[in-house]
């Protein structure tokens, strides 16, 4: 059997906030979280209608940093909903938001775009306030965190082992020399022990030309997605990752429905449903149960050429369509 962690990075936008038209909490909200379109809701609701309807678990990575500026309460607003309707909360961590900060707060001074940006001992601070404000908006104690933009660094695996979790996903083999700074390799594909913690990395496939491309619902198609399932199914994976983002099914700024992604996303549910073989889990109730060596690492599924060009098509389509996020 595979687990497969369908991951959902649950986060405000800073983007919005420091805009030249900045928006506040209950609009950014709207934008980022709910999703809320003259089409319906495309957010976390929706998410969690259909996660319910085709019976599968999901990882709620959720980012606490905005209760610096809106307070506790902003958080409460996300964890809610997602708790009431049974899916695992984890800690994911924007260090944007820290140039929002009113004066006089917790970390008066500090800025930088990425948890790595720190020194060790800042970010302990740092990711313990974070822990702390995400289990007073009313979540379990995390065991399993993902930086934003995944730049983490292994000063960050040592301050999270040091604050008491025991998972990272920050690792992004697809996308390795982007943010991160963790010095593992496109080849580290598998969950392994690295720095005290337990790294469950971004699952990926292979590319044209002989490159990775991420597990994201954005990033590949339907039918990429269905193939690196069963690849990894068939295969020696024990884990296979993919990365939604709250806001995905959505234009933030013109708030169009971008259907294509949407019908992607409840064609992997539907996926999940019905593969045998695989089944989803979290990182509460069903971490990872095999650490690999960085020797035994099984390849991701190799790039097919009819799949890729569908992408094209479709990431064309939705492009000219409904723009970009």
């Amino acid at each position: 059997m595979t687990s497969v962690y369908l991951t959902i990075d649950t986060e405000y936008s800073s983007a919005l906030a420091n805009s030249p038209c900045p928006v506040d909490r209950a609009e950014n909200f709207a934008r980022s979280i709910a999703c809320l379109t003259p089409d319906g809701p495309a957010g976390i609701t929706h998410k969690l209608e259909l996660l319910k309807r085709y019976g599968q678990r999901a990882v709620f990575f959720v980012d606490p940093m905005p209760a610096l500026v809106w307070g506790v309460a902003a958080i409460e607003d996300v964890v809610a909903p997602i708790l009431a309707a049974g899916q695992d909360v984890q800690l994911h961590c924007h260090t944007e938001w820290l140039k929002f900060a009113p004066p006089g707060g917790p970390f008066a001074g500090l800025e930088g775009r990425n948890i790595k940006d720190f020194a060790f001992e800042e970010q302990c601070r740092i990711l313990e306030w974070a822990r702390d404000t995400l289990v007073a908006a009313g979540a379990p104690d995390p065991v399993a965190f993902r930086a934003g933009n995944y730049g983490a660094n292994r000063d960050t695996l040592r301050a999270l082992r040091e604050i008491g979790l025991y998972y990272d996903s920050s690792h992004t083999p697809g996308i390795v020399g982007g943010d991160s700074a963790l010095d593992l390799r496109a080849t580290d594909t598998q969950p392994l022990l690295y720095e005290g913690i337990i790294e469950v990395p971004v699952s990926c496939v292979g590319d044209l030309g002989g490159r990775l491309r991420h597990a994201q619902i954005t990033a590949l198609s339907l039918k990429e997605m269905r193939a690196a399932l069963l690849h990894a199914r068939d295969g020696r994976m024990t884990c296979f990752t993919l990365v939604s983002h709250s806001f995905e099914l959505i234009n933030r700024r013109s708030l169009a429905v971008n259907k294509v992604v949407r019908a992607r996303f409840e064609g992997l549910c539907r996926a999940l449903q019905d593969i045998d073989g695989i089944w989803t889990a979290d990182f509460a109730q069903s971490p990872p149960v095999k650490v690999f060596n960085r020797a035994e690492m099984p390849r991701p599924v190799p790039a097919s050429t009819i799949a890729v060009g569908l992408r094209y098509a479709e990431q064309a389509v939705s492009n000219t369509l409904y723009g970009a996020l």
